[in-house]
């Protein structure tokens, strides 16, 4: 049940609640289709349902050929359903509790439901469509309350909580007593020991908020694809390349827009184009669109939804017990309190500013160079880094990009890093069904030759598909269920014209060797419970190891490798080589400012009471005075995500979106162990799987890291990278 309910709600109504595509047309989805998303009652298209039983597909793989939109509901109220009647089962019997009657019955539970779901919100997220979207708003509030029924069972938290209060006596195996103890406390935290009138206001609360995390997304889903700028003219695209400009028009045509060019936002507050474009004007326009998202007025407005959602989580907060959300939540991480993480952020946020400031000044020199009259300001900001790291480091992004073909980063970069570090190899698979067409599956081998995993890449930009880069498992491993991984990679790579290379940016290309960190740390794991499987690890720990994974994009034995011509197969020079390597810290009091600056309000938004929560009319002025009283209010600095469009905090960061520096403290230190220990050997691949990757959730986060490391995490590497030091 906890891998099946609590991990799959808290992780997959998640990804719903955080996917930031735009709305694609109804057309968009090529295998996963339907007219309508509607109960089926026909008995023969209810038998072909390919949820209703296990895929017959090599390792269960999904069957995408078959699956259709009018698929889905039937075999969430079936699975549903279902589910309740065996945690009844498991909560009515008249055996005295075990664990082997009521835990491991738990983690049986739900076989259906777990299939439907993961598939559903893994194409909500990637392959989605006007009905997706629909069922996405009904099934919002029925999967909340679906786990409350479940969690607020009375007599299943009792077999549950008997089987605690004697566990000292069960002696049971470690992984086994950190199960029992880890649904103890999910059961509590769930309002499993409330009053029955606490229990019902929980359950208002939880449909009140799923409701309203699930519009908070989806308008931005809308919002991005209605205000993507239109461009009239070539000429004020200047500096962008050829194939961008394209790739511009055809947005335009899809659009009904030929002869003009549109450029879709992205799901940040910085976008891509003003690194190139000449036209200050454009800039502008681009930047500030993308700055007003959710607080512009009109249907897709986010403040109001984001000042209610605040209230109630702080509400459910305070029903249980603590001082605010972010308490709550801060709990069950490595960090634990509110202290830890305002500590944290506090230390690191005045010389992230002290740098970032010394970067402006360098850029409005370069203003004034250009006998320009202008004050730098945030729509500026890329325009004048790119041409500062050309002439400090005598070289362009635009530089890299025809070493960084796509197919040579993936297999003889990425597959070639973890072919050396850990002896497994790829073979790519044609003959299993995708649900789009650049969609590619590769089996995945040990050492031994024996079949590890599936993995899924799908890599390119599309409608229907939503912003960012992200990894899901499709199945997980598990020795209880005998299941070997599926997991899949996301980005949102620009697709060239027909017959055009992808050639990729160097931020894509580290992009894609950290989502395959994440796939590594659920390749690996090799736990005997599905709830501990591969990434159900805390979440300022689960970006840790694809944290570290970005290392080996840089390492010159593997850069060396896949970082050559498209057209001659030459290598990268070793001068532009050495120039990549030499710009590491480049620019990083922006970048370190940027998302300091969205992890405070965060963190600000969270640590309030009930009674504290800004009325709509005053989330912008609230979020300005947060950055202002943290010292790290930059106007030419916005935070990278603005609350009104901030889809971490409506899911599974909330009150988190501090794990990246706090998982980054751990892979810096973690870096500097495998440099201390010559790299890219088959020796510290193994260590580090060995101890922590293949370990998953089934130890507490920060023992698997002293049992690779040796010790406790240091913070000195972190401030060296970012400059900090």
């Amino acid at each position: 049940m906890k891998s099946r309910l609590i991990n799959l709600f808290l992780a997959l109504i998640v990804l719903a609640a955080c996917s930031e595509q735009e709305p694609p047309d109804s057309s968009a989805n090529d295998a996963v289709t339907g007219e309508a998303a509607v109960v089926e009652t026909d008995a023969i298209t209810v038998a072909r349902n390919p949820f209703f039983a296990e895929s017959p597909l090599y390792m269960n793989y999904p069957q995408f050929d078959l699956i259709q939109n009018e698929h889905f509901m039937p075999a969430f109220e079936r699975g549903m359903a279902e589910n309740l009647e065996e945690v009844e089962a498991i909560a009515s019997q008249a055996a005295e509790p075990s664990f082997e009657n009521t835990i491991m019955e738990l983690e049986l539970t739900g076989e259906l439901l777990d299939r439907v779901a993961t598939v559903f919100f893994a194409m909500a997220s990637a392959h989605t469509n006007d009905e997706i979207q629909e069922l996405d708003r009904q099934l919002a509030p029925q999967l909340a309350a679906h786990q409350d029924a479940i969690l607020l069972n009375r007599d299943l938290f009792a077999r549950v909580d008997h089987l605690y209060q004697q566990k000292e006596e069960l002696n049971l195996e470690p992984e086994a007593l950190r199960l029992l103890e880890d649904y103890h406390t999910d059961f509590v935290r769930a309002g499993a020991s409330l009053t029955e009138a606490q229990q019902q206001t929980m359950r208002d609360l939880n449909a009140e908020i799923a409701v309203l995390e699930t519009q908070f997304s989806q308008n931005i889903l809308s919002e991005v694809n209605d205000v993507a700028v239109v461009v009239d003219s070539r000429e004020e695209l200047t500096g962008l390349s050829d194939a961008r400009i394209e790739a511009a028009a055809q947005v335009a045509i899809s659009r009904g827009l030929e002869g003009r060019f549109v450029l879709p936002l992205l799901n940040t507050s910085g976008q891509p184009p003003l690194a190139n474009l000449q036209n200050r004007s454009l800039r502008e326009r681009i930047h500030r669109t993308s700055l007003s998202r959710g607080s512009r007025g009109g249907d897709f407005d986010n403040r109001q939804i984001l000042s209610d959602v605040i209230r109630l989580r702080a509400e459910r907060a305070q029903l249980l017990g603590y001082a605010n959300h972010a308490e709550y939540i801060l709990e069950q991480q490595t960090a634990q309190t509110v202290e830890a993480v305002n500590q944290r952020l506090a230390e690191l946020a005045p010389p992230a500013v002290a740098n970032a400031s010394r970067e402006a000044a360098d850029l409005q020199q370069m203003i004034i160079d250009d006998n320009q009259d202008f004050i730098l300001a945030s729509w500026d900001w890329d325009f004048y880094t790119e041409r500062l790291r050309a002439s400090r480091f005598d070289f362009d992004e635009n530089q890299l990009r025809p070493y960084f073909e796509i197919d040579n980063v993936l297999q003889r970069g990425v597959f070639f890093a973890a072919e050396r570090l850990y002896g497994i190899t790829f073979q790519e698979r044609t003959d299993l069904p995708v649900y789009q067409d650049d969609v590619r599956v590769f089996e995945v081998f040990d050492a031994d030759g024996q079949t590890l995993a599936l993995f899924i890449a799908d890599f390119y930009a599309r409608p229907s598909k939503r912003g960012g880069a992200w990894m899901n498992a499709y199945i997980s491993q598990s020795g209880m269920l005998g299941t070997q991984p599926i997991v899949a990679n996301h980005q949102n790579v620009t697709k060239p014209p027909e017959g055009e290379p992808t050639l990729l940016t160097f931020d894509e290309v580290t992009t894609m060797f950290h989502e395959f960190g994440h796939a590594l740390h659920g390749m690996f794991s090799n736990v005997e419970y599905p709830s501990f499987a591969g990434t159900r690890v805390p979440r300022d720990f689960v970006e840790y190891p694809s944290q570290v994974n970005e290392m080996w994009a840089t390492w010159p034995e593997v850069l060396e490798n896949y970082a050559v011509h498209y057209q001659t197969g030459e290598p990268m020079p070793i001068e532009l080589l050495d120039k990549v390597l030499s710009t590491q810290t480049f620019n990083q009091g922006f970048a370190t400012t940027e998302y300091l600056a969205a992890s405070i309000v965060d963190q600000a938004l969270h640590q309030l009471g009930p009674d504290d929560v800004p009325a709509a009319a005053e989330i912008m002025d609230f979020e300005a005075s947060a950055l202002e009283n943290a010292g790290i209010a930059m106007e030419e600095v916005p935070p990278r995500y603005r609350a009104t469009y901030f889809n971490h905090i409506m899911g599974g960061y909330s009150a988190g979106y501090y794990s990246y520096i706090w998982s980054e403290v751990l892979d810096a230190d973690t870096v500097e162990w495998f440099k201390e220990n010559d790299g890219l050997l088959r020796e510290n691949g193994d260590h580090f799987r060995d101890t922590l990757l293949s370990r998953g959730g089934s130890e507490e986060a920060m023992q698997l890291f002293r049992n690779f490391r040796g010790r406790d995490a240091e913070i000195e590497p972190l401030l060296v990278r970012r400059g900090l030091n």
